[in-house]
């Protein structure tokens, strides 16, 4: 390729970029411009894709963290020969456009993750790097290497600032995921002005502690420095982060290495400005040079024999170890779940002493993981409190990988960041376990898993003031209403043993978005498992006594409780309705005829009950027993009776409807 060419195509990067928010009069400009030769490095010289099939299994992977120069990605993405039309360029930040502000797994063909809040696309790469490596070690065999894939990354200031980054680099260095390639967009510059504002300390010695290979390149304009530097970084066996020096804006006169080329277009004067400066026409915008074109498009072609290679490697994998190859095809190609798998949900008999649904979680996940081989998952430190541990295998380490434990540490951000990547990775079924009172911690992470439809499953322990002596710090009092107001996510607060099993198979099935079990750190007790059948409705009518003129609901822990008040104000000859009520979003799906006959109109007298915020029941209840104030320390008993959570409470609550 001559030197000509390289440099125009690399202009065709920036260009075309600078063009698209120029049009769309918003967007960043100034790092696909600085980080144009980096990207192009990456996407000519290293990068295994096949842009007529984005899925397929056996690409490399690569993430823009720093979402906001989007344009770079698209610029990318059409110049390939991935679906996405000169049109769509064109139509940037547009109402119906599939090209917007930031990047949307899911909208965009090529785009592998959700990345624009920092930090994530960071956190989401070490997620992909531990699926790879873990599906690595369980197929690949000497010679017949399946799973090969590199994470490739351009990061930003902004990412490296972000707590997340630091909590999933400290991870990726202890696991010494050494398919992570990243490239540090290293322009110092950042919104407020100059990085040396708030952003001084050194890097490279950081990453270097948390068990980086570390390089730089002083020239982020330097394809053959860069090149080398990522032939490097692949040889190693540690993550890499390579500290490359750049210009934001590169090109534009008078922008260039200031703030004011970040977030806003250059303007018409200022962008033929850098065109003239670059040797660029200033006419027609969004102008690609037919040689350009035919150099990029050749990724098509390459794409399509480094897939059909794939295939035959694949095939002949399939002819050697049959087994393997019938599990690799269902789990990893098909994404289908073992044939029967919910058989192996454990049921547990009818008992008044019961047991934690955290406790009945556990025995759910260990019942399945002998059937589901792809669940995997851990905990931020608390696996024996969360019950979140697969008896009898390995913990997923640097020199164990087909372990299936994880031990995140308490790095409860990076934890739903890494899950994400995981399970948008493929071939494999994550889970991820804390305090519901830390899904403050991760709440990025969890709405990025729902606006994405990534099928992680987050498991909350310890989910009201019914912990008991660690008192308000780690008692969750708004969190199930704050987690029921994100979309898509169905959050599960499960009465027993019995509802936590089906939960589990309502999270198993879920593919199009995450799920959420809220689970108890206190016994309860067990009902009869043909009662609860119908969990999967979101609310279901637990009992009947008499004719209903009153509707008792609660969630999670005190079902039982109104139950037991239900039986006292039957005893008084009220007819009383028992509905348990595990999940809004679940309820709210089915059609009005259901939701009619859970929850009459005709009956208004109506009681809510829930060791939680009350915002969000006024919808289903007229009144409600709920928790609008912060807890105390003392013995669950003693804080529930204290709050008002007593049958006594509830039966004289409902007969003042």
């Amino acid at each position: 390729m001559t030197s000509d060419l390289q440099d125009r195509s690399i202009n065709t990067l920036r260009f075309l970029s600078a063009d698209g928010v120029q049009k769309a009069n918003s967007g960043h400009p100034g790092l696909p411009m600085g980080a144009a030769a980096m990207a192009y490095t990456i996407w000519t010289r290293h990068l295994r894709h096949s842009p007529r099939n984005p899925k397929w299994m056996g690409r490399d992977r690569f993430i823009l963290s720093g979402g906001h120069g989007s344009m770079l990605l698209y610029s990318l993405l059409h110049l390939t020969g991935y679906d996405l039309p000169l049109e769509q360029i064109q139509n940037f930040r547009q109402w119906g456009s599939i090209t917007p502000g930031h990047p949307e797994y899911g909208l965009t063909p090529g785009v592998e993750v959700t990345t624009g809040p920092l930090g994530q696309g960071f956190a989401n790469g070490v997620g992909m790097a531990i699926a790879s490596a873990h599906l690595a070690a369980t197929f690949n065999k000497p010679g017949h290497e399946l799973i090969d894939t590199y994470i490739y990354a351009i990061v930003t200031d902004g990412d490296l600032m972000e707590g997340v980054a630091s909590e999933a680099a400290s991870l990726a260095g202890h696991l010494s995921l050494g398919r992570l390639v990243y490239l540090y967009d290293d322009n110092k510059i950042s919104i407020d002005g100059s990085t040396d504002l708030a952003f001084t300390e050194d890097r490279a010695k950081r990453f270097e502690a948390y068990g980086w290979h570390i390089q730089r390149v002083d020239d982020g304009n330097d394809v053959e420095a860069i090149d080398k530097a990522i032939k490097a970084a692949k040889a190693d066996p540690r993550p890499s982060l390579i500290l490359c020096r750049t210009t934001i804006g590169y090109g534009a006169p008078n922008r260039q290495g200031t703030q004011k080329a970040h977030g806003e277009p250059l303007g018409d004067e200022e962008l033929n400005a850098a065109k003239d400066n670059l040797g660029w026409p200033k006419e027609p915008r969004f102008l690609i040079p037919e040689e350009v074109l035919a150099f990029y498009r050749k990724a098509v072609d390459r794409g399509r024999e480094l897939e059909a290679d794939w295939k035959m490697r694949r095939e002949a994998y399939s002819r050697l170890f049959p087994d393997l190859g019938a599990e690799f095809n269902r789990r990893v190609l098909m994404n289908k779940l073992p044939e029967n798998w919910a058989s192996a949900l454990p049921t547990f008999p009818a008992d008044p002493k019961g047991m934690a649904t955290r406790a009945a979680s556990g025995k759910v996940i260990n019942a399945l993981a002998a059937k589901i081989p792809e669940l995997l998952g851990g905990s931020a430190d608390l696996a024996p409190s969360n019950n979140t541990k697969i008896d009898g295998v390995p913990a997923f380490q640097k020199d164990s990988p087909a372990g299936r434990n994880f031990h995140f540490g308490v790095r409860e951000h990076a934890m739903g960041s890494v899950l994400n990547g995981m399970a948008v990775f493929g071939g494999v079924l994550p889970y991820g376990a804390t305090f519901l009172v830390f899904a403050d911690y991760m709440r990025p992470a969890i709405r990025l898993a729902a606006l994405s439809h990534y099928p992680t499953i987050f498991i909350f322990t310890h989910d009201s003031v019914g912990l008991g002596e660690d008192g308000p710090t780690h008692q969750p009092i708004e969190h199930l209403i704050s987690l029921r107001l994100i979309p898509n996510l169905v959050v599960l607060r499960p009465a027993d043993a019995n509802e936590t099993a089906q939960a589990w198979k309502v999270a198993i099935m879920r593919r199009d978005g995450p799920t959420l079990l809220a689970l108890t750190r206190q016994n309860l007790p067990t009902l009869d498992v043909g009662q609860v059948a119908n969990l999967s409705y979101g609310a279901y009518v637990l009992k009947d006594f008499g004719t209903p003129e009153i509707i008792l609901m609660a969630s999670g822990s005190e079902v039982n409780l109104i139950l037991d008040a239900a039986q006292n104000l039957a005893d008084e000859g009220k007819g009383v309705r028992v509905v348990s009520f595990p999940s809004w979003e679940l309820f709210e799906k089915q059609d009005e005829a259901y939701r009619e006959s859970v929850l009459p109109k005709s009956i208004q007298k109506r009681l809510a009950v829930e060791a939680g915020a009350s915002l969000g029941w006024e919808r289903y209840a007229k009144s409600t027993i709920s928790i609008d104030h912060y807890g105390a320390s003392a013995p669950a008993k003693v804080i529930f009776e204290k709050l008002g959570f007593t049958v006594e409470n509830v039966v004289a609550k409902a007969k003042e409807l």
